[in-house]
């Protein structure tokens, strides 16, 4: 059986309705705090498909679970099947040591004990090998679950792009792919089990009715009537596990800031304050763990007092049957045996009741992720777009010509960033994600208000996204509107890399061309034009070396460098870089500017900046104030006619002289601050 990794398809986007059908999902509120969605055809058609294909149903989360459950259903059934076999010894055995004892030894019959225990030893080989056999079906239905669900985060994640940590806080979004889909695997391990253990239960109580109706009834009633007992120990179980989970996921936020920006912290004498704080954060964690630790152990301890109470019923009743003649000894012994083994399928149904309430939990999380649609939809017909043809921002009357390199000087930066981001197709936002954390000191009905609150909101901004992102995008390459072609289409036509690209762990070889396009020549010509020869030679292994996780052994500078490399690499047919040479001294951005122009020739190529070495080789620069492009022509022109561009260009100077001779006016910590931040690179 071949299922080992998860097969998991992607996300696919809507399809683009005509203009005569309503194009947005409209939220509604009823009276229970509930959300009703009508009038999106796009939704309603992707609703019906979810759960077919390997795509999520993610209409609530005791249907994901269910889907999940389902994806597996033949792994599951067969861990059921397996489990079955492993639990002959307690299914069978006392009756096969009834018999024994009844035809063996009360009757004094040598050949009926021997034929007997020759059986049971059958059955206990039996039961040990699937036993074996079981403990590795459970493991791998447990793997199928944890990693269907990192692989579906990560399709997800894919499908939104920077949409996601606009929308949820990244914290959550890996707590989801982390700790969440680990609850899952433990859900569908237990449930093989308990499939298992209540064909067991049945076995043996059909075998005991037969027996002694009483003992019979009493066998078959006892496992529901002690899961109900244990109903109302779930509830604050459900509450004080939400509790944890919403803690851990805001530690797991904490850890991933405290990483992103370990190296301004150390520079800044900060770590000290963020780890203490994070130490805080981990005890309440623990805090957490622990409340929700205590009522597990109750809810544990419940199912094995009443199991135990069960037990002693049972043979008491037994006993008497005996005394009055109803049952023989043999069949006293077997049900004495029976009662024992009916605690491990009743603990059982307990710990599923107790995986399931976790799984609930986290699947109410994981739903929020993997629920979100992207907000742009594709054209029913798209139209191909033009090489060779000027870009335009109608909503600046930014232009930038084929074949040149233009540059875009801003004194307000998030406008300028604004504007390639509107290039490259990328939703401008500026708010903070919506977490589904409601505060602990809600709780019932006021709780879930809270959260139907949160879902609201959150459902709000995916309709605010796809206002924005619906109808004409206002950027054209010739006559063609980014929103008329393909999303694959633009991404392959606009590259578009800011100040945020990462770099991920690897080769270096994979570090610049991902994707194995390249030949050597290409590759270093990319690194030459980004004046990233010293990566190269630093790299034991030269192509090959590993790059650690965000590059954290290379300085500012040098990751920046990589990343203008790669992008330089991808060759696109219009490149806008944003701010490429903050991170780097004078010298080398020198050698930056002059070797981009010769790289780009021919190339339509637009660059966020505000340095004048970079400036001096545009050949066009756009003056960008008050969201409107004031002024176009050469950087000397400009710095001659415009103060407006003459004052951000001189205050961009000014900046990189003060950063030159801070170590001599501030000495020591000053250096440090930049041997921190820069590697030296400054």
């Amino acid at each position: 059986m071949h299922d080992f990794p998860p097969a998991v398809p992607g996300f696919t986007t809507a399809v683009r309705q005509p203009a005569d059908q309503p194009a947005l999902e409209e939220a509604r509120t009823t009276s229970t705090g509930s959300i009703r969605r009508t009038g999106d055809p796009d939704r309603r058609t992707s609703r019906r498909t979810r759960g077919s294909a390997g795509q999520p149903d993610t209409r609530g989360p005791f249907r994901f679970l269910f889907w999940l459950i389902r994806q597996q259903a033949d792994v599951v059934l067969a861990g059921a099947g397996v489990a079955v076999l492993w639990m002959m010894p307690g299914t069978l055995g006392p009756f096969l040591i009834g018999r024994a004892v009844d035809q063996g030894i009360s009757a004094h019959s040598a050949g009926s004990l021997v034929f007997w225990a020759v059986l049971l030893l059958a059955v206990i080989i039996i039961g040990a090998g699937f036993g074996i056999l079981g403990h590795t079906w459970v493991v791998r239905s447990w793997l199928l679950a944890l990693y269907r669900t990192t692989k579906l985060v990560a399709r997800k994640t894919g499908h939104l792009g920077h949409v996601l940590p606009q929308r949820t806080p990244t914290g959550e979004v890996l707590s989801v792919s982390s700790s969440d889909s680990d609850q899952f695997g433990a859900l569908t391990e237990v449930f093989s089990r308990a499939v298992g253990s209540l064909v067991a239960f049945l076995i043996v109580a059909g075998i005991v009715l037969s027996t002694s109706p009483l003992l019979g009834v009493l066998v078959l009633i006892a496992a529901p009537v002690l899961l109900l007992i244990a109903l109302p120990l779930l509830r604050p179980l459900q509450r004080r596990q939400a509790i944890e989970r919403n803690r851990s996921s805001k530690l797991t936020s904490m850890a991933t800031d405290i990483v992103a920006g370990l190296r301004i912290l150390r520079g800044v004498g900060g770590e000290r304050t963020f780890g203490e704080n994070y130490a805080e954060q981990s005890q309440s964690v623990r805090r957490a763990g622990v409340a929700a630790g205590v009522w597990q152990a109750v809810t544990e301890s419940t199912s094995v007092l009443f199991s135990g109470l069960f037990l002693i019923g049972l043979t008491w009743l037994g006993a008497r049957e005996v005394l009055a003649g109803e049952l023989t000894v043999g069949q006293l012994v077997s049900f004495f045996g029976y009662a024992l083994f009916m605690v491990s399928p009743i603990r059982t149904f307990f710990e599923l009741a107790q995986k399931a309430v976790r799984a609930l939990v986290s699947a109410t999380k994981t739903v929020a992720v993997l629920e979100q649609e992207p907000p742009w939809s594709e054209p029913a017909d798209p139209a191909p777009l033009p090489l060779g043809a000027p870009i335009v921002d109608e909503q600046t009357g930014f232009r930038a010509e084929p074949g040149e390199l233009t540059m875009v000087v801003s004194a307000v930066p998030d406008a300028s960033a604004a504007l390639a981001d509107r290039l490259g197709r990328y939703l401008v936002v500026d708010r903070e994600p919506v977490s589904m954390e409601v505060p602990e000191t809600l709780k019932g009905r006021a709780a879930r208000r809270a959260r139907a609150d949160r879902e609201r909101q959150r459902r709000e901004l995916m309709i605010a996204d796809r206002e924005a992102a619906s109808g004409r995008w206002g950027v054209r390459i010739g006559d063609v509107d980014l929103a008329d072609a393909s999303l694959e289409a633009v991404r392959r036509t606009v590259l578009v890399s800011d100040t945020n690209s990462m770099v991920f762990a690897g080769t270096l070889q994979e570090a610049i061309d991902p994707h194995g396009r390249l030949n050597l020549e290409q590759a270093e010509r990319a690194m030459r034009t980004a004046a990233a020869e010293d990566v190269y030679e630093a790299m034991p292994g030269g192509w090959q070396g590993r790059l650690d996780e965000r590059g954290r052994g290379l300085s500012g500078g040098q990751r920046q460098r990589l990343v203008l490399a790669r992008a330089l690499a991808v060759d696109a047919e219009v490149l806008v870089l944003v701010e490429p040479t903050s991170a780097v001294d004078a010298h080398t951005e020198a050698m930056i500017a002059e070797r981009l122009t010769e790289h780009r020739k021919g190339r339509t190529t637009i660059v966020v900046t505000a340095s004048p070495l970079l400036l001096h080789y545009a050949d066009r620069v756009a003056l960008l104030s008050d969201g409107k492009i004031a002024a176009v022509g050469t950087h000397d022109q400009l710095l001659a006619g415009d103060p407006r561009y003459g004052r951000v260009v001189t205050r961009a100077l000014d900046d990189e002289t003060d950063e030159i001779s801070a170590p001599q006016l501030t000495g020591a910590t000053t250096g440090h601050l930049e041997t921190e931040f820069d590697g030296g690179q400054r």
